[in-house]
C-alpha cells in the first residue's frame, strides 16, 4: 500500500539534494542560472518529478534543459546515496512555468486596473438620470385608495 506522507517526505529530500548537486557537484556551463522550484514522488516512490525555473530567455532555457539532461545520472547518484531507498527514483526534469503564468496574471491585473480607472474617471462627471424617487412628490401624501381590500367591501351593497 502506497504511503503518500512517505512520498511527500522523500520529495522534499530529492528536492533539497537535487538543489545542492546542482549546485556543488555539477560543474556545466550550460547549466545557467537554474531555481530547483518543487519535486514530486509517485506513491510507489519508482519516478521522481523535478521541476525547475531558469532565468535568462529561451536560449538559456534550451541550454539548461539540455544539461540537466546529461547530469540525471549524477544527480540520480546522489539521490540514491542521501536518501538510502532501496529502490531510488528515476528523474525527470520539466520546466516550471510559473514565471511565465506570473507574468501574464501581472498583465490582466493591469488591464483591470486600467478598466477601474476608466469606470472611476467616467463615473466622477456623472449624474442620475431623473429624480432620486420619481414615484414620489413632496408634500403629497399618500392615497386612501391604495388600501382597498376585502374589509372596505360592504357585504350589504350588491354591486
Amino acid at each position: 500500500m502506497p504511503d503518500v506522507a512517505r512520498a511527500r517526505r522523500l520529495a522534499v529530500r530529492i528536492h533539497e539534494i537535487v538543489a545542492s548537486t546542482l549546485e556543488m557537484q555539477v560543474k556545466d556551463p550550460r547549466l545557467g542560472m537554474v531555481t530547483i522550484t518543487d519535486a514530486k514522488v509517485t506513491p510507489d516512490l519508482r519516478e521522481a518529478t523535478v521541476f525547475y525555473t531558469v532565468l535568462g530567455d529561451d536560449a538559456a532555457w534550451a541550454e539548461t534543459a539540455a544539461a540537466l539532461e546529461s547530469a540525471r545520472g549524477v544527480v540520480r547518484s546522489q539521490v540514491g546515496r542521501q536518501t538510502g531507498v532501496k529502490f531510488t527514483p528515476s528523474l525527470t526534469f520539466v520546466a516550471d512555468k510559473v514565471p511565465e503564468v506570473a507574468k501574464s496574471i501581472d498583465s490582466l491585473l493591469a488591464q483591470a486596473r486600467d478598466a477601474d480607472e476608466e469606470v472611476r474617471r467616467v463615473r466622477a462627471g456623472a449624474s442620475y438620470a431623473g429624480d432620486p424617487d420619481p414615484y414620489r412628490v413632496a408634500g403629497e401624501e399618500p392615497d386612501a385608495v391604495d388600501s382597498v381590500g376585502p374589509a372596505a367591501v360592504d357585504p350589504a351593497d350588491p354591486e
